[in-house]
């Protein structure tokens, strides 16, 4: 069955949330999204009919297994094409999300797949995100953001939660990038924000919403 990119940006969007929130409310969904709740309702409708959501009215709503294989097809194709563009065709890592959102509506299996063996299998996309296989199946590493590591101990920048071209100019602004060394010198209780120490570089302090968007390897 064949879907439209305003549907598949549906399945992906809803599956982002239920990996926050397990279940999804229109509203959640239309926020989200950025349109009026009566054209998510219509949407929600179109992928009930096409088996990709477990919808009723009026109440909160998962994918079901199609709906999650499409998802994650999806984000396959876009944080491959994100690797392409940044190891490729040299484009900085906060460039590439809007080109990605384009490309990743193509439905070639063949070229995907021959795009994916062109870059080495890569486990993880230009910010940290792991990419899914050709099954769907994620690699998983144990991480855990700037606020939830030990002082004083060096750990390697794994992943990039909000990856806003602001937040990532921020990030390029300090010198933080993929494997990134760092240590967390202080926390300051006043307001969460932390004093980071890179190698060679001077101290930095971060605000506890900076912080918290930045992951790290345990």
């Amino acid at each position: 069955m064949k879907y439209s990119a305003s549907e598949e940006n549906y399945i992906k969007c809803i599956y982002h949330l239920q990996e926050q929130h397990e279940q999804v409310s229109a509203g959640m969904l239309a926020e989200a999204v950025q349109t009026k709740a009566a054209s998510v309702t219509d949407m929600l409708k179109k992928l009930q009919q096409k088996k990709t959501v477990n919808y009723r009215p009026y109440q909160n709503f998962t994918l079901t297994e199609t709906g999650n294989r499409i998802a994650l097809d999806v984000i396959r194709k876009h944080r491959l094409w994100e690797f392409f563009l940044v190891d490729k065709l040299g484009f900085r890592w906060d460039e590439v999300h809007d080109i990605a959102e384009e490309l990743e509506h193509i439905s070639s299996p063949v070229l995907i797949q021959r795009l994916d063996n062109y870059l080495n299998n890569p486990a993880f996309d230009p910010h940290g995100d792991p990419i899914p296989d050709n099954r769907g199946k994620i690699k998983i590493i144990r991480q855990a953001n700037l606020t939830e590591l030990n002082l004083k101990q060096t750990y390697s920048v794994s992943a990039i939660k909000d990856q806003s071209s602001q937040m990532l100019d921020l990030l390029q602004h300090y010198g933080i990038q993929l494997g990134t060394k760092l240590k967390v010198q202080r926390r300051f209780e006043f307001d969460g924000s932390l004093e980071i120490k890179i190698d060679k570089q001077p101290v930095a302090t971060l605000s506890e919403q900076v912080a918290k968007n930045i992951y790290c390897t345990l």
